[in-house]
């Protein structure tokens, strides 16, 4: 077992590193050990085929220095929230055992981004549950449960309930995005565009981290939305955050 700090789950490979690829660097940056899990190759993706997915995810995986990444291989388009697609992600948080989950958008322009929310939001707590059995390579698994469950904002504009400073890491943040080439933009590409492929969606992507940096005094932040309450220990924490 590799006990995690972070684990990241995306529906599709460049979920990741559009969402919270920033926050994530920075985690890594302090040390700690952080994992990414995509649902789904991405096999119904217009661009690119699913090994030119793969690789291009071990790219970016390579950038932004994570400890582990794995592709579950569900159907993409086609997954759902129900108990065999549950106890995946329940055995995949138990082997890794995570003190916080990054997910999907809880709605959003893909109807995959929604789904994969609940379905990591349901598993995560299912997982804590001792009465559900489950192992891996045979090995039974303890209950676990994270203390914390994040999604990060996709297309739509959601209001987050906070956000990071990620301006130290944006750079880097987007090289792992143009990592997966056969999806951005590319001027000798001859696959038809989309949503994503033109230089547009890349200043989108600049803008609104640019956006949320500008609301806490810094350059470039990520927003996170969460249903559990935050607390702090003193108000120290506050006085001493110059953002």
């Amino acid at each position: 077992m590799h006990k995690l700090d972070i684990l990241a789950f995306g529906a599709h490979p460049d979920d990741i590193e559009l969402g919270c690829g920033g926050t994530l660097l920075g985690a890594i940056a302090e040390g700690k050990k952080v994992g990414v899990i995509d649902l789904t190759k991405g096999e119904l993706g217009t661009r690119g085929t699913t090994s030119q997915r793969l690789k291009e995810a071990q790219l970016a995986s390579e950038i932004m220095g994570l400890t582990i990444r794995e592709n579950l291989g569900m159907a993409d388009g086609f997954f759902m929230n129900d108990k065999e697609h549950q106890f995946a992600i329940i055995e995949t948080i138990r082997r890794f055992q995570p003190s916080i989950i990054f997910c999907n958008a809880p709605e959003d322009r893909h109807p995959d981004h929604g789904r994969a929310a609940r379905l990591v939001e349901d598993a995560a707590f299912l997982s804590g549950l001792t009465k559900i059995q489950s192992s891996h390579n045979g090995v039974a698994q303890e209950a676990w449960r994270p203390t914390q469950v994040f999604h990060y904002i996709q297309s739509r504009s959601l209001t987050p309930n906070f956000v990071v400073d990620i301006s130290a890491h944006m750079d880097k943040k987007m090289e792992s995005i143009l990592a997966h080439s056969s999806q951005f933009y590319d001027p000798n590409s001859k696959e038809p565009e989309t949503f994503i492929s033109g230089t547009a969606f890349l200043e989108f992507v600049k803008g609104r981290a640019k956006e949320l940096g500008q609301q806490i005094g810094v350059q470039y932040a990520e927003g996170f939305i969460t249903k559990k309450l935050l607390g702090i220990g003193s108000l120290d924490a506050i006085i001493q955050n110059k953002t």
